[in-house]
């Protein structure tokens, strides 16, 4: 879901609150913030934010925070363009010159990676991610874990680094049992080994394993990821930055996770605004770490991938498991808004699986 921002003396900003599975959602919560911002001052990104936020008096959560990031990242859009600036220089300039990145290898069900793995090399890549498993159980046979151990090391065994998504599927006696498999691999991270809507046992999770635990991207500000950086168990925070607020709210999740040497992997499995967001947060942010990219994912098509809605699909190049910096002013994707109206035109939203398990259980997806 794009966001298309303009200002009474011509210009226009973009930005992305691409919310999957609830599009709808949010398209009805741009409602209230139509209603409260047309006709106010563009530049005042942070008195916009904390209006939103603070003013709704219902805070926080998915689509509202969604809402807020596409129509935050707009206004830096704008910002950067009015003062012909790329947004890291408003954020305080480089820290780095280039941005290290990873795509997705295998699907929902992951099965034989070694392929996708060698293409991904071949793209310049030298980090991937892949689901760890398909959906589980509570308590699952120990059997269907072992796939998981071979994977990772076929992957690993072309010379790629792998972190592997949990996705909030395993439950607590199944995902301590999948650490410890994983733990002489040492892959790059274990992500959402559990959901977040339990830290108690995350904090356990993380007294057993060594893996690097990696989360955020269902959560939605710095109050939400505070019981986590208390708490230290965590290492490694991925807030999305077209759920957590945009780059005004993840700049300062940032700094907080910097506080408690936590390192910052924004999630993306989205678009081109949202990458190029994140793009901008990484270059000037001191613990940033790696970023997501969602080149050629399962998701997506030929036609909805992420390079299909811009004019420059070149800034987002990889060499060397590296994007270069890229200087545009705004954010610096060139949106091809003709192509966006077209591809969007008798779009159906999109919907994430249903599963359930032998029993008709539903599973987590």
């Amino acid at each position: 879901m794009f966001v298309r921002v303009e200002t009474d003396d011509g210009l226009i900003g973009w930005g992305e609150a691409s919310l999957e599975g609830h599009t709808e959602a949010v398209v009805g919560a741009y409602a209230a913030l139509r209603d409260r911002f047309l006709g106010f001052d563009a530049d005042r990104i942070e008195d916009v934010w904390q209006t939103a936020y603070r003013l709704g008096f219902y805070r926080g959560g998915p689509v509202l925070m969604s809402a807020l990031s596409g129509l935050d990242q707009a206004l830096w859009d704008i910002k950067g363009k009015r003062l012909g600036v790329p947004v890291h220089q408003l954020l305080g300039g480089q820290v780095r010159d280039r941005v290290a990145v990873y795509a997705w290898v295998g699907g929902d069900r992951p099965s034989d990676v070694l392929d996708a793995a060698r293409v991904r090399l071949q793209q310049g890549f030298k980090s991937v991610k892949m689901n760890a498993t398909e959906d589980a159980a509570w308590l699952d046979s120990p059997r269907s874990l072992n796939g998981v151990v071979q994977r990772l090391s076929d992957v690993q065994s072309l010379g790629l680094d792998a972190g592997l998504d949990f996705h909030g599927r395993l439950h607590k006696p199944m995902a301590k049992q999948l650490a410890m498999l994983l733990e002489p691999l040492r892959p790059l991270f274990i992500e959402e080994p559990l959901l977040s809507e339990h830290p108690e046992a995350i904090k356990q999770l993380s007294l057993l394993t060594r893996i690097p635990i990696a989360m955020g991207e269902r959560l939605y500000s710095r109050w939400d990821i505070k019981p986590f950086l208390e708490a230290a168990c965590i290492d490694i925070l991925q807030p999305d930055l077209s759920h957590a607020g945009g780059i005004s709210e993840v700049r300062r999740m940032a700094a907080m996770a910097e506080a408690y040497d936590v390192a910052l992997a924004p999630h993306c499995p989205l678009g081109p605004i949202a990458l190029a967001s994140c793009m901008q947060i990484g270059l000037a942010t001191p613990n940033f770490a790696i970023q997501e990219m969602s080149l050629g994912i399962h998701y997506n098509t030929d036609d909805h991938d992420l390079l299909a809605y811009v004019k420059n699909p070149e800034i987002f190049d990889v060499k060397d498991g590296m994007v270069e910096a890229f200087f545009g002013s705004g954010l610096g994707v060139v949106v091809d808004e003709e192509k966006v109206r077209e591809l969007s035109r008798d779009c159906p939203p999109w919907r994430n699986p249903a599963w359930r398990g032998a029993d008709g259980y539903v599973r987590e997806w």
